[in-house]
C-alpha cells in the first residue's frame, strides 16, 4: 500500500524546510505542527475569553494557559528556526573572508552554538527536576511541565545544529538558509 501524500494546501501551511533526512523531516514537521496547534488553541482561548469578558465572566486558567502555551512555542519556535538557519546572524566577517577559511568560521560558529545548547539541556534539566513540587497556581499542574520547554526546545535545536555542522564537516556549504529553500 503506497503512503498518500498530504494535500497540497497543507504543504504550503509551512514555511518550506531544507533538505535533510526523514527521521529530521519527521522530528520537524512534529515541531512545526505542535507550534501551530498550540498557536491556535491559544488563539481559540483567548478570543473565547474576550467573548466571556463581554459577558461579565471570566475564564480564570487564561492567562496561566497562555503563558505556558507561550514558552512551549518560543522553545519550539526556536527549534524550528534552527532547521531552517533561521535566526539572526551577523555575516558581516564570514563576507569578507575567503569560502575555505569561512567553512572553518562557520564549523566554529556551530560548535559554539551546540556548546550553548547543551549547557541549556543541562540546566533546563536541573530546572525542571528542582520544579517538580511547585504547582501552577490555577491549572494545578506542575510547573516542571512549563520548565520543561527549555531543555526540550534546546535539545532540538541542538539535533538540527549538530547535523548542520556534519553537513559542514563533510564539506558542505549548500546548508539551507530560508532563502536558499525552495
Amino acid at each position: 500500500m503506497r503512503p498518500v501524500a498530504a494535500p497540497s494546501f497543507v504543504t504550503k501551511l509551512l514555511p518550506p524546510a531544507p533538505p535533510e533526512p526523514a527521521a529530521l523531516r519527521w522530528l520537524g514537521e512534529l515541531v512545526d505542527w505542535s507550534i501551530v496547534a498550540l498557536g491556535s488553541a491559544l488563539v481559540v482561548i483567548v478570543f473565547v475569553n474576550v467573548v466571556m469578558h463581554q459577558l461579565d465572566y471570566d475564564i480564570a486558567w487564561t492567562t496561566e494557559f497562555g503563558e505556558f502555551v507561550m514558552v512551549w512555542t518560543t522553545f519550539l519556535g526556536a527549534a524550528a528556526a534552527s532547521r531552517r538557519l533561521g535566526h539572526m546572524a551577523i555575516s558581516e566577517v564570514l563576507d569578507l573572508v575567503g569560502s575555505a577559511p569561512r567553512r572553518w568560521l562557520r564549523i566554529a560558529i556551530e560548535l559554539t552554538v551546540a556548546g550553548v545548547l547543551v549547557l541549556l539541556v543541562w540546566y533546563g534539566t536541573v530546572i525542571v527536576q528542582a520544579s517538580w513540587g511547585n504547582i501552577l497556581t490555577v491549572l494545578d499542574w506542575p510547573m516542571a511541565w512549563q520548565y520543561m520547554a527549555l531543555p526540550v526546545g534546546s535539545a532540538i535545536s541542538l539535533v538540527y545544529v549538530l547535523h548542520h555542522l556534519v553537513v559542514l564537516i563533510r564539506g558542505g556549504d549548500k546548508l539551507a538558509a530560508p532563502e536558499n529553500v525552495s
